[in-house]
């Protein structure tokens, strides 16, 4: 016996799980599923309204809508057609997603974005834990470990995103490998997503090979801009790849984000641990909370399987011992792990049984079990 042909409100029931994979949610409540009809031949004629032209997405919605429709009985076949919204659409949608510019500002606090727009991240309501990844001097690789704790943590199966706030040295595109550039919707930024964790960077928005020439103003909109504008979702984590030093990036950061948590990437060897120490020294001047150390470049083990401490030993645990907080981690000096960055292939998420990447799941876990804060916030909680 021939299966009856599906109604409209069956198609659109079949399709309220497909969410848009750019802004993650479902494209029935965002409006963008305009038709769902079935013909006598067992067709169904599905319009799609698109968030942009040129959407860079576009084929994996189409593979999303048509997976959920033939999977229903009476569907022979689809017709999946596209339309793009409108501007005040385009608006209406932001607005929904991501409040009006002026919607939970107060005016001219210190946490709110220059039109008006909060920074959510240093609201008491946010569920989002903000790390920054701070070190005292370049070339420890922080980046590198800012890259690989935010896979580790979206390995996890949390929502990760991560700030680039190196803007001079910025790094985190090229070893995420996102080559996407974020989607616009009515200024609303819509930040790429690699290996789970969404990205957002100068790096994106300066042409290739450019230095960026900036005085501090226009350094801090930028940071400024990266909080407000990108239609982050409430992630659960959100790295921030500190610039190396204390100077006015690191300032500015520490006044939008209230409640950071800072973590101190230093190497073995003790003028890195010393610089290093700076950088815990400024967050206590702020009033952020050091909350974790790792080492990176520990140890190299050679072709005779010996382990060579290339950098000397014992700076991360001294250091950590000097600030009262854990050695999250101590991480071998692997070919593996600079490759991994350079090509955009975090060793965590290529090679997830190495000992490195072990090492970044163990990292993840401590920060996301051990070290998550004992103080709740509640908007709504009010003393009398």
């Amino acid at each position: 016996m021939e299966a009856m042909a599906p109604t409209s409100d069956q198609l659109v029931e079949a399709l309220r799980p497909v969410e848009d994979p750019e802004l993650h949610r479902s494209i029935v409540d965002l409006g963008m599923l305009r038709r769902a009809e079935m013909s006598g031949d067992g067709v169904a004629h599905i319009l799609v309204a698109l968030t942009v032209a040129g959407c860079p997405l576009r084929n994996e919605i189409q593979n999303r809508v048509s997976t959920a429709v033939t999977a229903l009985d009476g569907v022979s076949s689809v017709d999946l057609e596209f339309t793009v919204m409108t501007d005040e659409e385009r608006a209406a949608l932001r607005e929904m997603l991501h409040g009006s510019p002026g919607a939970t500002a107060g005016s001219g606090h210190a946490h709110g974005h220059a039109e008006g727009r909060a920074i959510p991240f240093s609201q008491p309501g946010s569920k989002t834990r903000p790390l920054l990844i701070s070190s005292g001097k370049g070339g420890v690789g922080k980046s590198s470990v800012t890259t690989n704790l935010a896979v580790a943590l979206a390995a996890r199966g949390h929502s990760v995103g991560v700030v680039d706030a190196d803007i001079y040295g910025y790094s985190i595109p090229r070893m995420l490998g996102t080559d996407r550039k974020p989607v616009v919707i009515d200024e609303m930024l819509i930040p790429p997503e690699q290996w789970g964790v969404r990205c957002i960077s100068i790096g994106y928005f300066v042409p290739e090979g450019e230095a960026v020439v900036w005085r501090g103003p226009m350094l801090h909109k930028a940071l400024e801009q990266f909080l407000t504008d990108v239609y982050w979702d409430e992630p659960d984590f959100l790295l921030i790849d500190m610039p190396p030093g204390t100077g006015d990036i690191a300032l500015s950061l520490s006044q939008y984000l209230p409640r950071g948590e800072v973590f101190v990437v230093t190497t073995p060897q003790p003028a890195a641990q010393k610089v290093a120490r700076l950088s815990a020294a400024m967050a206590e001047k702020v009033n952020l909370p050091v909350r974790g150390v790792i080492e990176n470049m520990s140890w190299f083990t050679g072709d005779d399987g010996k382990r060579y401490e290339i950098f000397g030993s014992g700076g991360g645990a001294e250091l950590a011992a000097e600030l009262d907080v854990p050695l999250l981690g101590r991480l071998p000096l692997v070919p593996a792990l600079r490759e991994g960055g350079d090509d955009g292939r975090p060793i965590t998420a290529i090679d997830p049984d190495s000992e490195a990447a072990l090492t970044f799941a163990e990292i993840a876990r401590a920060v996301a079990e051990d070290l998550r804060p004992k103080k709740v916030f509640n908007p709504e909680l009010r003393v009398i």
